[in-house]
């Protein structure tokens, strides 16, 4: 009888994939499983088992499985379930849901291995063919003397080229060489050497031992170290030992060479975090408690809750009792934040309180860290779990999830934009809740519109903390003017007076300072004075930024950069100049300003390490910092007790963006910013700098007044015809030819609007029409409430299809945006 498995594999493509197997592996292999797989000409592609069946395909003869890699499944059937809702709510591809969902390193890639053909018998015309292979040829020929196999990038290193598929292809069609393919395992296990009593050696023989030793102390001294060190840890490494002892390892070594101790090796995660302290030492105040309540009430009734809390009102303890209450379940809490920068803080404090519990799962982690935090969570072992991360920790095996958090559940950093799956992280997690049957808490001083109605419709629970932490004072906004201190000429560089007094009065206090900048470089633009020439991107549509530091332009969309510009590429002049300013600039003028003052900049280019984000938090929290310059990282929940000063350079850049969502987002990043003054005992100020305070939103900001944002923005949203009272879709063409794009878009708009009418707008070049060589156009559709999303998703899908099968518009690549545009 024939066997078959239906295997998914990591690629953008609609259908899973029928191979052949035997009876045996029918019988061993189990949903979830890892298997390579022959997909192509000589390729290995690894792949999961789905289904064991005995129904051949019907269009192509199965192939045989190359081999099944794990010995118990990876992947577990309450993931599928997630991975398949993700898929088709998000409209992408179950393979680019699996390629996303695992750590890259448990994705096996086949590898091309090159050896020399060994042929005996060569005839007179295969020695003809020998003399007529090229110089690259003989030189890889040549290699292949003195090294039995190669892959192909040791190729490309001897024959210092990067395409050397034909060269490789010339030489096995004249069958010098053959080529083979095969999947490594690439993930290395951390392997850790302890010393433990030989196991030849009796107890009652130890006293025979020590009186053996009697003329070696240092050998005496370090077993007596050992048997001291045993009950206090379960494993004692070897330099921890000689350390205690105050010996060599020629002691120990001679110990193993006795058979008195011996030397065991075991696996351990790179990554481990202990408890502090006991996690009953938190308490709560009495606002604190009756909020805990209200939340635990409100899940009674509803799965998810928002918690509308405003900043620095103790929300993250509320958090750690709700993880209290689900570990005592022995159930597993997931922890989402939006950007790694916010977990460093975080993670410390979870870390007092749930170290023993505690997975952190983000890009920073090694890709071997992260593999040991997977299978940790796979593994569950009945213990509670703490997983902390970032949105792609969504993806992970959570076999007893019970709880989870949504901290900053407004942040924009959720949205994944590229690649495919286009998911946003907080509908997500919704989404996961209701499959896990656990419940979802929103937390948010400043929530979404579309959260905020859903909370007030009913659809969420919702409760409110309106007061501070153990009575901190909200901060004191001011705005200031910046027309009328440019007029009067009170600015100092791009500090108004206001700001810069008050900057020195806190040096005075010795308190600290936040100067928010919402743009990294040293300045916007260089331009040229006598012809107006700005170097551009030759890649995308923007001008390029200027960073003094590295002393280049760069360009923050494709990392594009050239050399500082001396004299103008166009005529020639060297009257240049800088327009715009950045935080690089900012923290110049500091340091101009204030040159006692220790200065720090917090933004991407500072923050580029594994620890980058952590090192410069650490700083400001000790007060090694005493001003902190920084982009939009810093408004991410942070709390800092000394800092009492808050200030905004300009609040003017994100209001006008051209996005339904800009007024919103602006209110939402000030408020934030705004937050992370007067967090303890001390009052904080906030200083807005603007050359539109009249703003409302600005003013909206000054006062902390949400409520008015929320109405304003809800009532233009329902006159426009935008989110929530509607749901919109993105779609977005791209291509290198400007002119393809433009037909193919056409075309997609006429298609959609044979369903949808009047609901599709567009196709419109956004903003910055080319990124990274490829012209970009949007359409966008908006689908009244009252429509049925299955069919109008299925629509869609139809003219998808129709429009990839017209040749004309080959490679032109269409991406989905749902909902969050």
């Amino acid at each position: 009888m024939a066997y078959f498995v239906d295997v998914l594999l990591p690629l953008p493509l609609k259908n899973t994939f029928t191979y052949s197997i035997n009876e045996e592996e029918a019988r061993f292999l189990q949903l979830g499983m890892r298997l390579s797989v022959p997909f192509g000409k000589n390729k290995l592609v690894t792949g999961i088992a789905l289904k064991i069946h005995e129904t051949a395909p019907l269009i192509y003869e199965a192939k045989e499985i190359d081999n099944i890699i794990d010995d118990t499944p990876l992947i577990l059937k309450s993931q599928l379930q997630f991975w398949h809702w993700i898929a088709n709510y998000y409209m992408s591809h179950l393979g680019e849901v699996f390629k996303t969902a695992l750590p890259s390193i448990l994705l096996l890639q086949g590898e091309t291995i090159i050896k020399k053909n060994k042929n005996d018998d060569e005839d007179e015309e295969s020695k003809a063919i020998e003399v007529k292979i090229s110089d690259d040829e003989f030189l890889l020929l040549e290699a292949l003397e003195f090294k039995s196999s190669l892959k192909i990038e040791e190729v490309s290193k001897i024959l210092n080229k990067k395409n050397v598929l034909p060269i490789i292809k010339s030489l096995f069609e004249k069958q010098q060489i053959t080529v083979d393919e095969y999947v490594e395992e690439k993930y290395k296990p951390k392997i850790e050497k302890s010393v433990v009593l030989h196991p030849n050696l009796q107890e009652d023989q130890l006293s025979e031992v020590f009186e053996q030793l009697k003329n070696a102390p240092k050998q005496r001294e370090v077993l007596l170290q050992y048997f001291n060190l045993k009950p206090q840890k379960p494993s004692i490494k070897s330099n921890e030992l000689l350390k205690e002892a105050k010996a060599t390892s020629a002691s120990l070594n001679a110990l193993i060479k006795k058979e008195i101790l011996a030397f065991e090796s075991n696996q351990v995660d790179r990554v481990q975090f202990n408890s502090s302290k006991d996690s009953d030492t938190i308490s709560l105040t009495e606002v604190q408690q009756t909020t805990l309540n209200s939340i635990e009430a409100s899940f009674k009734e509803k799965s998810v809750c928002l918690l509308h809390g405003v900043t620095a009102s103790g929300k993250t303890e509320i958090y750690i009792k709700l993880i209290e209450n689900q570990l005592a379940q022995d159930k597993q809490v997931l922890f989402l934040v939006p950007e790694i920068a916010l977990s460093a803080q975080l993670i410390d404090r979870l870390q007092v309180y749930f170290g023993d519990h505690l997975v952190v799962y983000h890009s920073k982690y090694s890709a071997n860290e992260r593999v040991e935090a997977y299978q940790r969570i796979l593994k569950n072992d009945n213990k509670p779990q703490l997983i902390v991360g970032v949105r792609s920790s969504l993806f992970l095996p959570y076999s007893n999830l019970g709880l989870i958090i949504v901290d900053e559940s407004h942040e924009s950093s959720y949205k994944q934009y590229d690649p495919a799956p286009r998911y946003h992280g907080r509908d997500a997690a919704i989404a996961l809740g209701n499959l896990s049957k656990a419940n979802v808490l929103l937390g948010t001083a400043t929530p979404a519109i579309e959260t905020y109605n859903n909370a007030l419709q009913g659809k969420y629970g919702f409760v409110e903390l309106k007061k501070r932490h153990e009575g901190f004072l909200f901060p004191e906004i001011n705005l200031v003017d910046l027309k009328e201190k440019q007029k009067k000429r009170l600015m100092k560089g791009h500090f108004s007076d206001i700001l810069f007094e008050a900057i020195d009065e806190r040096l005075v206090l010795k308190e600290q300072v936040i100067i928010f900048q919402n743009k990294r470089g040293f300045s916007s633009i260089q331009e040229c004075n006598t012809c107006g020439y700005i170097p551009q991107c030759v890649h995308c549509d923007v001008s390029l930024t200027y960073h003094k530091h590295t002393k280049q332009l760069r360009c923050h969309y494709c990392g594009y950069q050239i050399a500082e510009q001396k004299v103008c590429r166009s005529c020639g002049s060297d009257k240049l100049s800088t327009k715009g300013f950045g935080t690089e600039q900012i923290e110049e003028e500091l340091k101009q300003l204030f040159p006692k003052a220790s200065i720090g900049r917090m933004d991407q280019d500072t923050t580029r390490g594994k620890y980058g984000h952590q090192k410069i938090i650490n700083r400001f929290k000790e007060g090694e910092i005493d001003i902190l310059v920084g982009t939009q990282m810093l408004a991410k929940g942070f709390d800092f007790e000394n800092v009492t000063l808050v200030g905004v350079m300009s609040a003017d850049s994100q209001l006008y963006f051209p996005d339904y969502r800009a007024q919103e987002r602006t209110y939402q990043l000030l408020s934030q910013v705004a937050g992370r003054a007067g967090r303890s005992t001390k009052k904080g100020l906030v200083l807005i700098q603007s050359y539109n305070r009249l703003h409302q939103i600005l003013q909206q900001v000054s006062i902390s007044d949400y409520q008015s944002m929320f109405k304003e923005q809800l009532q233009e949203r329902k006159q426009h015809k935008y989110a929530p009272f509607v749901r919109m879709v993105r779609f977005t063409l791209k291509h290198r030819d400007f002119n393809k794009v433009n037909e193919a878009s056409d075309w997609f708009a006429k298609a959609l609007r044979q369903g949808f009418h009047e609901n599709v707008l567009g196709p419109e070049y956004p903003a910055i029409a080319r990124i990274r060589n490829q012209y970009n156009k949007n359409v966008l559709l908006k689908i009244p409430l009252s429509y049925d999303l299955k069919k109008v998703k299925s629509f869609i899908r139809k003219q998808q299809a129709s429009f990839e099968s017209i040749k004309t518009f080959s490679g032109v690549r269409l991406a989905i945006h749902i909902d969050h545009i």
